[in-house]
């Protein structure tokens, strides 16, 4: 058989493929890249055209080549997208290989010409350069695969409240940190048992809470300090929890507390007389001055212990309080001293919850910062139990029989904190 010479096969000379060429056009193609064409024209089984492919080397003539082409490759770092690629183009490689097969057994053209690039095509045990990446999005398995971009989580950071203070020799800003540690440790030895009630066979808790909330009123009206208020309600529940006390007796355990407490906190004491007077004259001045002397003897005379009052202080700095939140704060960890169910809360939790729930009322969401917590050693789960009966007393505060501390924060010394609505969602949320 004689083959033409306008049959032979001719190198074809691409105008545009990756690699062959520069930008000047003056590079060579390569011997490794050639044309694989149809050998004879004339070769024709009964009427139908028979293309013939002239496969050109073999698989390990290839992976020879490319060793020897990319015997000093260009490593790229390994990132998720880049792994992505590799395993999808190994797959797609498979896939295309199938697809090119099935095409040239339908082929029914002679002109068909097939480029292999030798030079270009990468081997399966090495990374796909960085100019032959794929751009085009690969729908398979390997989506599962995809890069999520990850936000970055901006982490809330605890401020130092103190660092306003740090000229201020009053603040005591180098031990601080050293008081409230041992403030902790000390609480424990100033509550008492929430069920101390039990053991007295005269008086209960209602009468408890009757005789709290005319302290309150009390309070306010000799216009005293806040310290001497969370004291007075402090000696009463230490003194009843260790003697035994009659009705009668209950109100001047009071009116002394009272008188302890305003002589441990305040610089202008209220005279026994004022207190005497105050009560209706109900007690004799040497009754006043005996029950003193038992309580102190009773007490050990242990008057130095943390208050709800001394922790209130330090979180409502640590939350940046205003006046606004500071009144509500003290208005609800109030409403607290009179129920005797808050006993089994200790005062740093009590001061917590209650700054927390004011946070709530005010904004109208959960509010507890970082800083917060820090400084509280209470994360918002653990406040969420006294903070739910918090609410409770709110909604209740200006009715019933005991309603003391709803009128002292109604007033305009106040700025009518009591008016505040509650937050009720923090109630519907534990339900």
């Amino acid at each position: 058989m004689v083959i033409s010479d306008e049959n032979r096969s001719k190198p074809v000379n691409p105008t545009s493929f990756q690699g062959g060429m520069n930008h000047g056009g003056n590079r060579k193609v390569g011997q490794n890249r050639r044309a694989l064409s149809v050998i004879n024209q004339d070769l024709v089984a009964e009427g139908r055209p028979y293309p013939c492919v002239v496969n050109k080397r073999t698989l390990a003539e290839k992976q020879d080549m490319c060793e020897k082409k990319q015997a000093d490759p260009g490593h790229r770092p390994i990132t998720r997208r880049f792994a992505a690629q590799i395993a999808s183009t190994q797959q797609n490689r498979v896939e295309g290989t199938k697809k090119s097969n099935l095409g040239n057994s339908n082929s029914n053209g002679f002109g068909e010409v097939i480029f292999v690039d030798d030079e270009l095509k990468p081997t399966d045990d090495q990374p796909v350069p960085m100019s032959l990446e794929q751009t085009e999005p690969v729908h398979n398995e390997v989506d599962q695969m995809e890069e999520v971009e990850m936000e970055d989580i901006i982490d809330e950071t605890v401020l130092d409240i103190d660092i306003c203070d740090a000229n201020n020799p009053l603040a005591v800003v180098d031990y601080i940190e050293d008081l409230y540690t041992y403030y902790r440790k000390m609480e424990g030895s100033s509550c008492v048992s929430p069920n101390y009630m039990t053991q007295q066979f005269d008086i209960n808790e209602r009468m408890r809470a009757i005789l709290i909330d005319w302290l309150i009123e009390v309070h306010d009206k000799f216009d005293l300090m806040h310290e001497t208020l969370f004291l007075t309600v402090n000696l009463i529940d230490r003194f009843l929890a260790k003697q035994t006390v009659v009705r009668k007796k209950l109100q001047l355990v009071g009116l002394v507390a009272m008188l302890l407490a305003c002589k441990y906190e305040e610089v202008s004491v209220p005279v026994v007389g004022d207190l005497i007077l105050i009560s209706d004259k109900a007690y004799t001045r040497k009754e006043v001055l005996d029950m003193e002397k038992l309580m102190v003897n009773t007490l050990q005379f242990n008057m130095s212990v943390p208050t709800a009052y001394v922790f209130m202080k330090r979180f409502l700095k640590a939350a940046q309080a205003d006046r606004k939140l500071e009144l509500l704060a003290f208005f609800l960890v109030e409403l607290s001293l009179v129920e005797y169910e808050m006993l089994k809360f200790p005062p740093s939790l009590l001061a917590a919850a209650a700054v927390y729930t004011a946070q709530c009322s005010i904004y109208g969401f959960k509010q507890w910062s970082k800083t917060c917590e820090w400084h509280s050693n209470y994360s918002e789960d653990q406040l969420l139990e006294c903070s739910t009966s918090m609410v409770d007393f709110h909604q209740k505060a200006g009715n019933g029989k005991l309603t003391g501390v709803h009128r002292k924060y109604c007033s305009s010394k106040f700025n009518y904190t009591a008016k505040c609505e509650p937050a009720r969602f923090l109630v519907e949320n534990s339900l």
